[in-house]
């Protein structure tokens, strides 16, 4: 025996403190009970928690018979068997399940661990510990389940004791810390997450076991041994571990895997950020109709946040109206419009000059991005490439002493016809172009093209101003899962009032189909430019997968151009596999449902208010769909008359609904009865169909 109270090897948290036990211990909850028996059978001890198991009480028992007073008479025998096994010096021992009478008339199953123990004169007795069967199993329930759910739970566990020192790494956080099992215990934090400040994280470990206060879900970012060629992002926490009785035992921190959440996160970001500077160049792009005007607001929009150096050409076919590319023989003429550049560097003396002509050879870069309506990117530009961004061996020259370093051009698309391209150029901005830079460019391009298609167009004469109209609004849409579709677009009156009333029918991932229809109030072109953004705004927004009236909210906020055009729109997205249909309003007339065998009926939205007011919320409204079922959209311009109530027309708008006929002759019988002979505002219609599967 050491007398000092010391071992070799024993730290100071390891003596034994001889304190008493707080309350709610194991032994507590198991409720250990005592009985000492005699050779010849009778109770000789009798501990209290054996009163607390079997309801009697010491002087009831004491001296008496165990079998005859605590057994069953059906388990007598065997337990006569049982105690003369135990009292055998051969064996001494038996362990096991047996009932026992309660004081109550009862019987209750008991988990017992019997011996023999001797006297200092040498008589035999035999010891007695019991417990209820229920509370052993519930307790070895409890302990199984919890240790194999930190075993196997995919968060990282570990327990560390007050020392800040660990007693337990569960497989996912040893994995993640490159540990194996045998250097998982007694390591600290440093050990167990590298990629934290371990003196921050060990002064916060500290707080919580002197405050109890948890702390949960703090950001960490790095990379795990297992997958060290990636970076992680998780959620750390720590809370305090305490007894029943309240005493602090030590902390635990758990680490749980957020990279996917971490990554989805930042591509949102990217996302608005890409949103923002869309809705900048929104509110900078076509802010007249002179196209070079447009050109170099493009240019300006992408110099310095896209690229260092870029330039706008344009066909000159196009230009002249003489069709776009392919219609023509031999390399395509080009007429650069715009050049913008971050600081001045050789590369611009290398750069098409504004307002001149040149023919551009079919293998140079940005010819073959306009032929083929695609993007070309070339993330490192080497040598060898220079000869096909530049216009000759001397403008290759010149950007090879600027530094280029990477290369993109996109084309300018408008209606399905290829304008030109925007060709932009890295020099000083070190980062090559990647997807996202694409994605990008394509929008601002195509918003631009929008813009300078306007243009062109408003430069013709007056019979011009109606195509323009009519070209602003889709195609003939493509077949959608799930919907037939029908429409009708009537423009006022004068040909050269350019109006914007639109709609659209945009395809979607899943099957799913939006349904758009919107009105730029006024006319002219300044409208259905408006609209034109408007529509764009939407169309890139639609793929973002965001509820309608996330899409009006973004419209809204990235709509500057609006401020002196308000535009009414609803929005709608169809999905055929749960036959609901979403809607959100920004203070446009409802839709109609009209549904066989009842009378059509106003679909009740919240309003919401136009585009370009702000500050007012939007909500979506959810409509499940049957097949047959009809959904008509319109602008004002169907039901609007001035000098008649709006309530009237709407009612004759929703008596005419026939379900079951054709779409095209309900189009037709809807603009024959609604529109007025003296009526100068454009109509757009639009009806969807829900077919059956």
């Amino acid at each position: 025996m050491v007398t000092d109270g010391s071992r070799t090897g024993v730290g100071e948290e390891d003596r034994p403190s001889f304190a008493p036990s707080p309350p709610g211990g194991l032994m507590d909850v198991l409720a250990v009970a005592a009985v000492v028996i005699d050779a010849s059978g009778r109770i000789v001890l009798w501990s209290p928690q054996a009163e607390e198991l079997m309801g009697f009480r010491a002087s009831e028992v004491l001296g008496r018979p165990a079998v005859r007073t605590l057994v069953p008479p059906e388990y007598r025998d065997r337990a006569q068997k049982l105690f003369a096994e135990v009292m055998a010096e051969s064996s001494g021992a038996w362990a096991g399940v047996f009932p026992v009478r309660h004081r109550d008339g009862g019987v209750r199953l008991l988990e017992f661990r019997n011996m023999r123990l001797t006297d200092d004169r040498g008589d035999p007795y035999a010891l007695g510990l019991a417990t209820d069967q229920g509370t052993v199993r519930q307790v070895e329930r409890e302990v199984a389940l919890s240790t194999r759910v930190v075993a196997q739970s995919p968060i990282g566990v570990a327990v560390f004791d007050t020392r800040l020192r660990t007693v337990s790494v569960n497989p996912a956080l040893g994995d993640i810390a490159g540990l194996p099992p045998h250097a998982r215990l007694d390591r600290s934090v440093r050990h167990i997450l590298p990629f934290v400040d371990s003196d921050t994280a060990e002064s916060v470990m500290r707080d919580v076991l002197r405050t109890g206060t948890p702390l949960r879900d703090q950001p960490v970012l790095g990379r795990p041994a297992g997958d060290p060629d990636h970076e992680h992002a998780w959620h750390l926490s720590y809370f305090r571990l305490e007894s029943a009785g309240g005493d602090v035992l030590g902390l635990t921190v758990a680490l749980r895997d957020i990279t996917q959440q971490h990554e989805a996160a930042t591509e949102a970001a990217r996302a608005r950020e890409r949103l923002t500077t869309i809705a900048d160049a929104t509110a900078r792009i076509g802010t007249t109709l002179d196209l070079e005007q447009t050109a170099r607001e493009l240019a300006d929009a992408v110099v310095p946040r896209l690229a260092d150096l870029a330039a706008v050409d344009i066909l000159e076919d196009v230009l002249e109206h003489r069709g776009g590319p392919g219609e023509a023989s031999g390399p395509p003429v080009f007429r650069a419009l715009a050049l913008a550049e971050a600081d001045p560097t050789e590369a611009a003396r290398a750069a098409d000059p504004v307002g001149e002509a040149a023919r551009y050879g079919t293998d140079r870069l940005v010819a073959r991005c306009v032929a083929t309506g695609a993007p070309v990117r070339v993330p490192r530009v080497r040598p060898t490439d220079l000869a096909l961004i530049a216009r000759d061996a001397e403008s290759a020259r010149l950007l090879d002493r600027a530094g280029l370093h990477s290369y993109l051009a996109v084309p300018l698309i408008a209606r399905g016809t290829v304008l030109g391209a925007l060709d932009l150029k890295r020099i000083g901005n070190p980062e090559p172009f990647d997807e996202d830079d694409v994605v990008l460019a394509r929008e601002l391009a195509g918003r631009a093209a929008i813009s300078i298609d306007n243009a062109r167009w408003y430069q013709r004469e007056r019979a011009t101003a109606l195509t323009l109209q009519r070209s602003l609004l889709p195609q003939l849409p493509e077949p959608q899962p799930g919907l037939e579709i029908a429409y009708r677009y009537q423009p006022a009156g004068a040909a050269s009032e350019v109006g914007g009333d639109w709609f659209d029918v945009i395809p979607l991932a899943g099957g799913r189909t939006a349904l758009v229809v919107g009105d730029v109030m006024g006319s002219g072109v300044t409208a259905a430019a408006t609209m034109g953004q408007v529509r764009t705004t939407i169309r890139a927004l639609a793929h973002l997968h965001l509820e309608p009236d996330g899409i009006l909210r973004s419209v809204d906020r990235s709509s500057t151009g609006l401020e002196q055009s308000i535009a009414t729109c609803l929005y709608a997205v169809y999905d055929p596999a749960t036959g609901e249909c979403r809607l959100a309003s920004a203070g446009h007339l409802p839709p109609v449902l009209a549904r066989p065998g009842l009378p059509a009926q106003l679909l009740d939205l919240p309003t919401g208010a136009p585009l370009g007011v702000g500050t007012v919320p939007f909500h979506s409204t959810a409509v499940r769909l049957r097949p047959d079922d009809e959904l008509v959209l319109y602008t004002d311009g169907l039901v609007e008359v001035r000098g008649q109530d709006i309530d009237e027309r709407l009612a004759l708008l929703r008596k005419l609904l026939t379900p079951g006929a054709g779409l095209q002759e309900t189009c037709d019988r809807l603009l024959r009865a609604l529109r007025h002979p003296d009526h100068h505002d454009d109509i757009a219609l639009l009806i969807a169909r829900i077919t059956r599967r």
